[in-house]
């Protein structure tokens, strides 16, 4: 109650300092929106001629808004080639990964900078929320661009999350014009599971070349659903069945993001403060009609992060990033038929980044970059290893971009060593270890037609991944003797991109793409010993076959009926072709469904805007073994969305209505893990 209590009263006192500086500025001409907005409207339309080498897929901010997702973990389910992990609920851990290499194997940016975690290597993207987002971009491989830092030539796909850039609106005539100097925001929504979120954003305009932004929101929720719990034995009989309400998924979240933009001669500059504080229940798996409820975990997530970029004649730029992180978790476990755990981990991180891009000749273009990272873990646990890795990571990179050609070739250096720290009787037992790689890559794009409305692609793409803290270092489980686990990667494909001056179809594009991708020395928990102690192996090796198609239209029907569609197909044969003597050689690997996809269709008729959205999610398996005891059904989703805008005095009002599975389907994405049935949520935005 504390921390709600503090950020309301932060939210009231800049509520007030903002009335007063409408007050001040009192002007009868006011325009609400013009050439600012007009903008946005010609990015979109000219996004077709933009040329790309590396494949990619883009949920913008209109997008976002109509999509029923308040989360950065709900948006990512419309990407096709995403695996997502959900644990269900409101406060439910959500993660995910790429064509089914593994969550360690998607590079995740925010604004520019990674987001990390060393200890477990997963990113809990359900704490990211889309309040403040204007874009979300995921690339196969890499992104269409040499000048990046280092680390994102090393991940085997990647997505980018950008905020909004605070934009301000005009008013005056011809003799007098100007810019109003504050936007603001509040958005509140209330729903099933006694959900109550609250969001505010306010931008100040302090000069022409700087301005601010705060984003600030609380969540809270019982987690409380009801859902139907069935299972039945190999010939069919009914084992449990049982309808049951869902506890101790409650959250109580708080976050907060400060944002200072300056605009330099030919270049610019971002401060960004981050933090988020969350309390939240884990319900635990369903076995056997008996689930437990006592464990616990508390997070503050925070981070400060720098970005400087310029431009330095015709023909050089370059680019800072620094970064500083510091993650506290506090997990507890009093269930009484285990042994009680509580336990605090505490993450440090230090990054700093630079990178830079030399034109050479007016289409072809070098880079070279650096990157130095530093993470430490410490934790309350008896005999601990307290690790510390030093990452040094060196790119060079190339593009060529000439007529029907673009090509982007690169390299990377990753340079890494780690050391532990124990203390008292085991501080002899102190480990160090390095370890050094080379990751090269080529990617190409033929456009074969003037134009760019049908190109092909093709790349291949050597990356690794490192293993985390909690893989070498874990008390009774780590194995400080693992060796990187590594992944190729070969895509071939094709875009169709049409932009239409007149009819009724105005935009239509496809993509389409098959790949293929081994994954080596993959880290497995694997059961060793008389006690059964689990501990970690490089015993694994998977192969992938795939295809991605994507595509999507927009339609202009009469002067005022606006309908978009967009629609995504993945077909994955994930093996795992590890020991032939294995009972599961060759088996599907656990969660990947072989065939998924989703559907989006929405409607925009004067300020009413309607959505529908579809996912759909086939059969698969949770264990190694492809037997029918392990084997889960398929499941599908229907969401719907009705959103009413309208103008109250100045201010810029949205209302609008979530119905989330619609039809009420009873379906698990993690086995044991019941999701929500059908769920509501009333939602109320002001921009003023």
């Amino acid at each position: 109650m504390k921390r709600i209590s503090t950020l309301a009263l932060t939210c009231v006192v800049a509520m007030s300092v903002v009335a007063q500086s409408k007050f001040f500025d009192k002007r009868s001409d006011f325009v609400e929106r013009d050439s600012v907005y007009h903008i946005r409207e010609i990015v979109v339309v000219s996004r077709p001629a933009m040329r790309e080498v590396v494949p990619s897929q883009k949920l913008n901010g209109e997008l976002l808004e109509q999509l029923n997702t308040h989360s950065v973990a709900d948006a990512l389910r419309y990407f096709s080639g995403i695996q997502l992990k959900d644990y269900g609920g409101v406060g439910g851990i959500k993660t995910v990964n790429i064509r089914s290499m593994g969550t360690h194997h998607l590079g995740i940016s925010y604004d520019g900078v990674q987001l990390g975690n060393a200890q477990n290597g997963q990113i809990d993207l359900g704490q990211f929320s889309l309040d403040n987002v204007e874009e979300i971009t995921l690339y196969n491989g890499q992104k269409s661009a040499i000048f990046q830092p280092a680390s994102d030539f090393g991940n085997a796909g990647a997505i980018y999350i950008r905020t909004k850039v605070p934009e301000f609106r005009r008013y005056g005539g011809a003799g007098a014009r100007g810019y109003e100097n504050t936007n603001l925001r509040f958005k509140t929504q209330y729903g099933s599971s006694d959900m109550f979120r609250f969001s505010t954003l306010w931008e100040q305009r302090l000069s022409d070349v700087l301005s601010s932004s705060v984003s600030a929101g609380f969540l809270t929720a019982s987690g409380k659903y009801k859902f139907h719990y069935k299972r039945c034995y190999p010939n069919g009989e009914t084992a449990w069945d049982t309808t049951a309400v869902r506890q101790n998924g409650d959250i109580h979240a708080e976050r907060i993001e400060a944002n200072l933009h300056g605009r330099l001669d030919q270049g610019g500059w971002q401060l960004k403060a981050y933090l988020y504080n969350s309390a939240r229940g884990i319900p635990g798996a369903i076995v056997n009609n008996v689930w437990r409820r006592g464990e616990r975990q508390q997070d503050l997530n925070t981070f400060v992060q720098a970005d400087y970029n310029k431009n330095i004649g015709e023909g050089f730029s370059t680019r800072w990033l620094a970064k500083y992180a510091y993650y506290n978790t506090h997990y507890v476990n009093k269930d009484t038929t285990q042994l009680p755990v509580d336990n605090r981990y505490k993450q440090q991180e230090f990054y700093l980044s630079t990178a830079n891009v030399l034109e050479l000749l007016p289409n072809w273009s070098a880079s070279v970059s650096y990157d130095f990272k530093w993470n430490k873990l410490d934790a309350d646990i008896y005999n601990f290893a307290y690790p510390t890795r030093i990452s040094n990571l060196v790119s060079l990179a190339t593009a060529i971009d000439y007529k029907h050609l673009k090509a982007q070739g690169s390299i990377l250096a990753t340079f890494i060593h780690d050391k532990t720290h124990r203390r008292g009787e085991f501080a002899g037992m102190n480990t160090s270890n390095s370890i050094s790689k080379l990751t090269p890559a080529l990617f190409v794009n033929v456009y074969p037609f003037r134009g760019t409305f049908f190109s092909m692609r093709a790349y291949v793409k050597k990356s690794f991944r490192m293993p985390t803290f909690n893989d070498l270092y874990y008390t009774d489980m780590g194995n400080a003797n693992l060796v990187p686990e590594s992944a190729l990667q070969y895509d071939a494909g094709f875009a169709l991109n049409k932009h239409f001056e007149h009819g009724i179809i105005r935009h239509a594009e496809m993509h389409f793409d098959a790949y293929y991708n081994t994954v080596h020395d993959k880290i497995v928990a694997y059961p060793k010993g008389q006690q059964f102690r689990w501990t970690m192996l490089n015993l694994g090796e998977v192969h992938i076959k795939g295809i991605d198609v994507e595509a999507e239209a927009d339609f202009k029907i009469g002067t005022d009926l606006i309908a978009t569609t967009r629609a995504q197909y993945t077909y994955q044969d994930a093996r795992d072709v590890t020991d032939p003597t294995t009972s599961y050689y060759k088996h599907q690997i656990p969660y990947i469904p072989w065939h998924s996809g989703s559907a989006i269709v929405g409607l925009n008729y004067k300020n009413w805007n309607f959505n529908y959205s579809f996912i759909y999610a086939g059969e698969r398996y949770d264990e190694r073994e492809n037997i029918i005891y392990n084997h889960m059904e398929p499941w599908y989703t229907s969401d719907l969305s009705l959103i009413y805008r309208f103008q109250w005095n100045k201010a810029l009002c949205k209302a609008q209505l979530d119905v989330n599975n619609v039809f009420g389907q009873d379906y698990e994405v993690i086995v044991n893990y019941p999701m929500p049935g059908r769920n509501y949520a009333l939602t109320l935005s002001i921009e003023i």
